[in-house]
């Protein structure tokens, strides 16, 4: 007995937390396949996700569109007439097809509202649809709004782009390792992504705080053909272990963070040793500088002083010397 289409509706809605904007059955053709298979898709944000039938609550596959690059159409506009889509994406090419064309009209509305952050300019909608399409493009900007930045330098030729295959917390290290690092040093982060026991596989140990004190928990992520499995009651396929990590942190409302290892900085500075050419020698070896002016030289003969000036008794009068010049001159 199938389950209840609210109950699929709830079950999808937790496993993806993202909202739906637009659902409908499609077939769907990669690259190098034959034939069209047969999927039931769901547009949430701006990922569309395809599931085999209805009634399945975990998804087939996910096609992210954020970085869509086109979305052309086959084939001319027919009514009544089946309608195939080509998405261009930067890792795959997609081909999408509609029963007929004015549900193609809807998913291209929808699909290129969402990337865009635009209502497309032709559509051949009635003006019901295009109200819809007005309160989703609200609802996407509310959701995840696209901020205006200043378009980066160019990296320079040495520089080599950075891997971001692996998340930042991802380490090598055992599960008791990772409980052991994640208790000693709380500051440095709470989730610590890293290889599972089981060969080609992850598991994820995070340090969470609850009423109750810090519990630590692990998770085993299994790697498939299709993506990444979070082993949860109701397993979560994603495409790469950082969405893995995403789902972790959108999950926990952002409170947790990757562990980063803290790198240790010097705080004392040695002095630097003098190259074996050039001597220094020691401060207590160093005799302070002589003086560089000559002594000065006494002479050995004494010359004799004139004796000092009579001093005249009191009540004596001194003649002053002018007056004796004076009387000399008329003597002579």
């Amino acid at each position: 007995m199938s389950a209840h289409p609210r109950v699929v509706h709830n079950r999808r809605q937790t496993i993806t937390a993202l909202p739906l904007y637009y659902s409908g059955h499609l077939l769907k053709k990669s690259t190098g396949e034959k034939d069209f298979k047969s999927y039931y898709g769901e547009l949430r944000g701006e990922s569309l996700f395809l599931y085999k039938d209805d009634t399945q609550d975990t998804y087939s596959e996910r096609l992210e569109l954020a970085q869509l690059k086109s979305m052309e159409l086959d084939s001319p506009y027919q009514k009544k007439m089946p309608t195939i889509f080509t998405l261009n994406l930067p890792t795959e090419e997609v081909h999408l097809k509609m029963d007929n064309a004015d549900t193609g009209e809807e998913w291209r509305g929808y699909i290129l509202t969402v990337v865009n952050r635009e209502i497309p300019a032709k559509l051949q909608l009635l003006p019901g649809q295009m109200i819809k399409l007005g309160e989703v493009l609200v609802q996407e900007n509310c959701r995840n709004p696209k901020l205006t930045r200043p378009p980066l330098p160019p990296r320079p030729m040495h520089l080599k782009p950075q891997s971001s295959q692996m998340p930042s917390c991802f380490l090598d290290v055992t599960r008791q390792e990772a409980e052991k690092m994640l208790e000693a040093n709380p500051e440095n982060g709470s989730i610590i992504l890293r290889p599972s026991a089981m060969p080609k596989n992850y598991a994820l140990t995070l340090r969470q705080k609850t009423s109750r004190g810090p519990v630590l928990k692990n998770y085993r992520v299994t790697s498939t053909k299709s993506g990444f499995v979070i082993e949860l009651e109701t397993p979560v396929t994603v495409p790469s272990l950082n969405d893995v990590l995403k789902f972790f942190l959108e999950k926990t409302e952002y409170r947790l963070c990757p562990y980063v290892d803290s790198q240790p900085y010097d705080t004392h500075i040695l002095p630097s040793s003098a190259p074996e050419c050039v001597s220094i020698p020691s401060p207590s070896s160093v005799a302070p500088p002589k003086a560089q002016v000559a002594p000065l030289l006494r002479s050995q003969t004494k010359e004799k002083l004139p004796p000092p000036p009579h001093k005249p008794d009191e009540g004596e009068y001194v003649v002053p010397d002018d007056s004796l010049d004076h009387n000399r001159k008329l003597a002579g």
